[in-house]
């Protein structure tokens, strides 16, 4: 079984920044790729940022050049840096990790979610 457990939401004033984390734990499986998404009222959940394990990085539009994602494979762990915080980024965000297990299978596993709310 995976284990994601997020850290680091909270509340912060516009322009100002915050770093998640999240780490997954489990044996018998190599995490892939790891990745932030963002569910706000109302809306769907979005892709923030996904890493693979090479490090090849994807963002959203909306996040470039304000957020930078990050991990230690290592540890299992990837990291989100928030930088330039907008009152739109007010939303939960969870940890998504991609785990591929023995045979080939690949499953995909989700974090309870950290509330990250900007606002002054």
């Amino acid at each position: 079984q995976v284990q994601l457990v997020e850290s680091g939401g909270g509340l912060v004033q516009p322009g100002g920044s915050l770093r998640l984390s999240c780490a997954a734990s489990g044996s018998g499986f190599t995490i892939d790729a790891m990745g932030w998404y963002r569910q706000a009222p109302t809306k769907q959940r979005e892709l923030v940022a996904t890493i693979t394990r090479s490090g090849s990085i994807d963002y959203a539009d909306s996040v470039k050049g304000r957020f930078t994602i990050s991990r230690d494979n290592a540890e299992n762990t990837v990291y989100l840096q928030m930088n330039s915080l907008k009152p739109d980024d007010t939303a939960v965000y969870y940890c998504n990790a991609r785990a591929r297990w023995s045979g080939g299978i690949i499953t995909s596993h989700w974090g309870r979610g950290t509330q990250v709310t900007v606002s002054s």
